[in-house]
């Protein structure tokens, strides 16, 4: 049958060329915006994964209420013991990081202020050797003027912070804030090198420093702000995660001082739940769109089709076919019409699709001041999915056009088919 029906469609392409055509570019247009909007928040949702939220995040309950605060003074305490512990129970690589703001100083060589600004900084670890926070934070390639800190004591800041207040490598840069314990901290650090994401919101004033140097700058020794986790391969599996969860709430857990702890999902933390939301929302929109807008056109060219199609459907009704079974085999090729066409649309799709991840479309001119954690080079991202999904579309649209436009085939009189022989 399915010979049968391809050499109908190559004898006569008036019935197939056309509408292979609108399948194709409707597919494409379908893969295209799919790849594009799994690229844009995916890349959101990873980034703040690895810089901000973790897969999973262990804070105290008081820490959690008020997280927007950064208030380390209701940190993680005992933070080796509770470390090792989690490790044991969950195969799950755990990350302890101090977030915490303030205010750099930059004396002159009398030591008095030269310049000063506010800043957001984050205690990591940079000195262990194989750290994976090192690679986590691609600090390797993001560097752009000097080197990563070797020492205890050395800082790294953002390009644009450091040249907004005229820091050279090697200066002494005095962090002014307060302690975990409500004092004042005041500690120097050795500028050594400075950094580039590409977005805004941390290459506008962050700094980064060892997890040691900062613990004992704010009096956090042994303490933590947030512990963060990363499942196996750094991929984010929301059924695991709901289980680390689950297994984690099935007893009381409590910190060095007896602060109970609480965990929160990925998709729990800074809206990230919101984008995967807006994630399906947007494929269902773009899905729906596509059906409707190539159903009508395919109603249409289905109409036109049927009118010229009223003889050939009379002879087949003269030799005893019933009306049913000449939708039916309508409805046929009008299946392997969606199948080509959306072979042709999911191939060029998925090929731009594949461009615009290695490429990518700069966006940098419109993230002048904005606070997205998001890349100022957008790309789309290839997935498995992205080649089935635009036969969705490609084929229900072409069958739900086919059966609109056979409604005629029933509507017309079996006498009036007939007469169409005449012509």
């Amino acid at each position: 049958m399915m010979t049968f029906i391809l050499k109908g469609l190559l004898r006569d392409r008036h019935r197939s060329l056309l509408p292979i055509i609108v399948i194709a570019l409707g597919v494409l247009l379908t893969t295209l915006m799919y790849g594009w909007v799994r690229g844009v928040i995916g890349d959101m949702i990873s980034t703040s994964a690895k810089l901000e939220t973790g897969h999973v995040k262990i804070m105290t309950q008081d820490y959690a209420d008020i997280a927007n605060q950064i208030p380390n003074d209701f940190g993680i305490q005992g933070l080796s013991a509770l470390t090792q512990q989690l490790s044991t129970e969950f195969n799950v690589e755990w990350v302890p990081r101090i977030r915490f703001g303030g205010l750099l100083d930059i004396p002159d060589d009398e030591g008095e202020t030269r310049s000063q600004g506010p800043v957001f900084g984050m205690g990591i670890d940079l000195l262990s050797e194989n750290s994976p926070e090192v690679s986590r934070f691609d600090l390797a390639n993001v560097i752009n003027q000097g080197r990563l800190p070797n020492a205890p004591g050395e800082l790294i800041v953002a390009s644009e912070l450091m040249s907004n207040l005229g820091i050279q490598l090697g200066d002494t840069a005095t962090f002014i804030g307060g302690t975990a314990n409500g004092s004042m901290a005041i500690h120097n650090f050795i500028v050594v090198g400075s950094f580039h994401y590409g977005i805004q919101m941390l290459d506008r004033n962050m700094i980064l420093a060892d997890l040691g140097d900062v613990q004992y700058a704010l009096d956090m020794e042994n303490a933590t702000g947030e512990l963060l986790g990363y499942l196996p391969n750094n991929h984010y599996d929301a059924e695991l995660a709901q289980r680390i969860k689950t297994q984690f709430q099935q007893q009381t857990r409590s910190d060095g001082f007896g602060s109970p702890l609480v965990m929160r999902l990925l998709t729990e933390q800074s809206s990230t739940g919101d984008y995967f939301a807006l994630v399906d929302l947007y494929i269902g929109m773009i899905m729906g769109a596509m059906i409707l807008f190539m159903s009508i056109v395919l109603w249409n060219f289905g109409l036109m089709s049927g009118l010229r199609r009223y003889g050939e459907i009379g002879v087949r009704l003269a030799m005893g076919e019933s009306k049913t079974d000449i939708v039916r085999w309508l409805i046929y090729e009008s299946i392997v019409i969606g199948i080509i066409g959306s072979a042709i649309g999911t191939a060029i799709g998925m090929s731009l699709c594949y461009w615009l991840q290695e490429v990518g479309f700069d966006i940098s001119s419109m993230m002048q001041g904005s606070t997205i954690m998001m890349s100022n080079v957008m790309r789309a991202e290839v997935r498995p999915e992205g080649f089935i999904i635009g036969f969705i579309p490609g084929i229900a649209s072409v069958v739900l056009g086919t059966a609109l436009s056979a409604i005629g085939v029933y509507r017309r009189s079996t006498a009036s088919l007939f007469k169409e022989l005449e012509v």
